[in-house]
C-alpha cells in the first residue's frame, strides 16, 4: 500500500477482488500468469541489490510462483513470526482507514493484480506490490513495531499533518535503503517490486543518498511518478524499531516548524 492510493476523489481503473465466505480470492488464469511473470522477473535481481534480512524474509513467506498468493497463507506465515495480519482492501482507501488497520496490526492489501498493459509500472498499488514488496518484511518485529507505532500516530495525529506523515512512510516503507555489511541495499516495497528502481537506487550515482533521519525524511517532497532523487538509508532495521519507541507527533511539529525543503526534481507536468 503506498500514499499514492489516498488522493481524495481519485478513481481506480481496477475493481478490488472480494474474498468469498472461506477468504479464497479467485483469479483467473492469466491473472495467475502474470504474477508468475513479475516474480520471476525480480526474484534474480535481488542478489547484491535486496537487504539480507529483506532475502531471508522473503524465504520464509515461501510465497508460490505459479499464483498470486492467497490472504490466508500469507496470514499463517506472519502470525507465525510476528503476529501480523493482511487485509484485503480496494485500491483506494481513505487516511483514517489506512492508520486504523496499521495500528490494529492489519496491513492493508489492494487485492487486484495489473494488466499487461501496466506490466512494467502501475502508479497505484496492486496485490504484486502490496504482498512482494511489503509482506517479507512484516515477518521482521522491529519493522512491525514501527508500522504499528506509525499507524497509532496517524490515528492521533491533526489531519493537516497526514501529508507530512505520509513521506515518512514513503521514505521508509515504500523506498527505504539500509546499510548492510556488503554495502547500500534496498529494503522498501517501492523498490523491491520494481525491477528498474531496484538497480538505480542501489547502483545509480544520480540521486541522493543521505543518512536516515525522520525530521529530514518528513521535510522532504517527493513525486510518485518518476524513480526517487532522494532515498534515506538506515544504519539497521533497529532504527526504526528505536523510531517506535519515539512520539512521532513531536517530531512531525518539529519538521512543520523547520519547513519543507526545496523539491529536488521538476514538477509534475499535468496533461
Amino acid at each position: 500500500m503506498n500514499f499514492s492510493s489516498m488522493g481524495k476523489g481519485k478513481q481506480s481503473k481496477y475493481v478490488a477482488k472480494v474474498p468469498d465466505e472461506t477468504g479464497h480470492i479467485g483469479y483467473s488464469d492469466e491473472e495467475n500468469a502474470i504474477w508468475h511473470d513479475l516474480i520471476t522477473r525480480q526474484i534474480p535481481m535481488l542478489p547484491g541489490r535486496a537487504c539480507p534480512q529483506w532475502i531471508e524474509a522473503l524465504e520464509k513467506m515461501d510465497l508460490p510462483v505459479n499464483r498470486v498468493p492467497q490472504i490466508n497463507e500469507l496470514n499463517a506465515v506472519l502470525e507465525q513470526h510476528t503476529g501480523w495480519h493482511v487485509w484485503p482492501v480496494p485500491a483506494l482507501i481513505p487516511f483514517t482507514k489506512f492508520f486504523g488497520l496499521l495500528a490494529d496490526r492489519k496491513f492493508p492489501v489492494a487485492t487486484f493484480i495489473r494488466t499487461r498493459e501496466d506490466f512494467d509500472y502501475l502508479e497505484e498499488p496492486d496485490v504484486f506490490h502490496e504482498v512482494f514488496g511489503h509482506t517479507p518484511v512484516l515477518t521482521d518485529h522491529r519493522f512491525g513495531a514501527f508500522i504499528e507505532a506509525y499507524g497509532k500516530a496517524g490515528l492521533a495525529a491533526d489531519p493537516k499533518d497526514h501529508a507530512m506523515l505520509a513521506r515518512l512512510f514513503w521514505f521508509t516503507v515504500e523506498f527505504g535503503l539500509a546499510e548492510t555489511a556488503e554495502g547500500i541495499r534496498a529494503y522498501g516495497s517501492g523498490i523491491m517490486s520494481s525491477p528498474g528502481e531496484l538497480v538505480y537506487a542501489v547502483e545509480s550515482d544520480k540521486p541522493q543518498r543521505k543518512p536516515f533521519d525522520p525530521v529530514d525524511a518528513l521535510r522532504t517532497p517527493y513525486r510518485i511518478d518518476i524513480f526517487q532523487t532522494v532515498y534515506f538509508v538506515l544504519e539497521s532495521f533497529d532504527q526504526l524499531f528505536d523510531l517506535a519507541q519515539m512520539d512521532l507527533l513531536k517530531l512531525v511539529a518539529e519538521a512543520r516548524r523547520l519547513g519543507m525543503h526545496e523539491p529536488t526534481f521538476p514538477p509534475r507536468e499535468v496533461a
